[in-house]
């Protein structure tokens, strides 16, 4: 493993002594520009990547395909790069491995079975944690950072009642099993997260969009790590359609004005 790799996953360590703003990425294009924005790491989204495949969410791509664009997002950014790697596809290691080998530093690793659920029980998800951070150290790279998603909130699993106490104990037990923090998407109420962040072993991720607290907000309730999934490539994909519409239906591209200058776009990816 080189020492700039190890170097890169030392400082998406560090970057979570604060609070980590990640503005999801879906393939090198948009990573350069969201680096160049100022963003201080980069993380992938599965269902922006594989939708920019023409493939859906939830292992819509093979392991060799993802793992080949986050080799061409760490090509155009200096930055540490986190993988979303959903499930870990049929293996975890081996996914964990093509990642790290393909560049990232850091995992999403989610216990879902499939989109919308079931989950994987908690000690079942432990065992892949475990796999995965094995599969890390192996590979070179002990320091990568493993972001272990439960979906207990994203799909309404359980009695709401008992959800919290869910998502502590499957905290619990992916801590154990060498998780580095908790992601817990679909989970915005600063009254529970301010429970969870006091109780979790792990420090804790949430995913925002538009109507969700502010970063400041979720920040002095301590969350350390803030995302938005899909939200950003779903956000350009909007503008495409309603472009298109406009161009074909009116014969305008008012939808058009404030693009990025053509050249700060090769620029971005220009190695």
């Amino acid at each position: 493993m080189s020492t700039n790799r190890r170097e890169l996953a030392e400082k998406l360590r560090a970057l979570h002594e604060g609070t980590l703003v990640l503005p999801n990425a879906w393939d090198a294009a948009s990573a350069a520009l969201i680096a160049r924005a100022g963003a201080p790491a980069i993380a992938t989204t599965s269902g922006g990547v594989a939708w920019s495949a023409g493939r859906p969410d939830g292992h819509g791509l093979t392991r060799e395909e993802m793992a080949a664009l986050v080799a061409r997002i760490v090509r155009v950014v200096d930055v540490p790069v986190t993988a979303d790697i959903e499930g870990g596809y049929d293996d975890v290691a081996a996914t964990v491995r093509a990642v790290v080998e393909a560049g990232a530093v850091g995992i999403n690793l989610e216990d879902s079975t499939a989109p919308g659920g079931p989950l994987f029980d908690a000690p079942e998800q432990a065992g892949r944690v475990h796999a995965a951070r094995e599969a890390a150290t192996a590979a070179g790279l002990p320091e990568l950072w493993l972001n272990a998603r439960t979906d207990v909130h994203l799909f309404g699993i359980g009695a709401p009642e008992g959800r919290l106490d869910d998502v502590l104990t499957r905290a619990g037990a992916y801590a154990a099993a060498g998780a580095d923090s908790l992601f817990v998407p679909g989970l915005v109420d600063l009254e529970t997260l301010e429970v969870l962040v006091k109780e979790s072993p792990l420090p804790v991720n949430v995913m925002v969009w538009p109507g969700a607290p502010t970063v400041a907000e979720l920040e002095a309730v301590g969350v350390r790590r803030i995302s938005v999934g899909t939200a950003i490539a779903q956000a350009a994909y909007a503008v495409a359609q309603r472009a298109a519409a406009e161009l074909l239906e009116q014969g305008t591209c008012t939808a058009l004005e404030g693009g990025l200058d053509f050249g700060a776009v090769n620029r971005a990816v220009t190695g």
